[in-house]
């Protein structure tokens, strides 16, 4: 995901109550696509896959960071703009590493070489409290960061 559009919100989000203070919050953890390869980035089948696989590695290093009683996961939120985005995280949502009670949601953007409809298309069907996708109108939270926090689930800061 691309956190750097982020940053630019002139107040913070609210996370569950809590401010997000921006990218040197240790709330703010990622993966990286460095993270997990299984050999072959230009294969369709796998694709998606590995990045269903750079999730859970995101997720376990989060868990592994946060671990106390008062910091749980409770949602996962991947954004993209291609099939292999929806898909993996799609794929997260059923991976044997996921922590149970853990959301996952994709926000999808129709900012790439894909539409809305294609991206909602491969989204299928919400399952609530497992599998939250989401897919933004052409345009909708594309520099409009408002409409992204709230896209996300989460409050501008007060």
């Amino acid at each position: 995901y691309d956190a750097g559009a982020l940053t630019s919100l002139s107040k913070p989000p609210q996370l569950g109550g809590r401010v997000w203070e921006g990218m040197e919050d240790k709330r703010f953890l990622g993966g990286f696509g460095s993270d997990f390869c299984s050999g072959d980035i230009d294969d369709p089948t796998r694709n998606y896959l590995d990045r269903g696989e750079q999730l859970a590695i995101c997720v376990q290093r989060c868990v592994e960071e946060l671990c106390h009683p008062d910091h749980q996961i409770e949602r996962v939120i991947h954004v993209g703009d291609a099939p292999a985005d929806i898909l993996a995280a799609k794929n997260y949502a059923h991976h044997p590493s996921k922590p149970k009670n853990v959301s996952v949601g994709v926000i999808g953007v129709a900012t790439g070489s894909y539409s809305v409809e294609e991206l909602r298309d491969l989204c299928g069907e919400r399952i609530p409290g497992v599998w939250e996708p989401i897919i933004l109108n052409e345009g909708v939270g594309v520099g409009n960061m408002e409409a992204f926090i709230r896209a996300c689930g989460l409050k501008a800061g007060a």
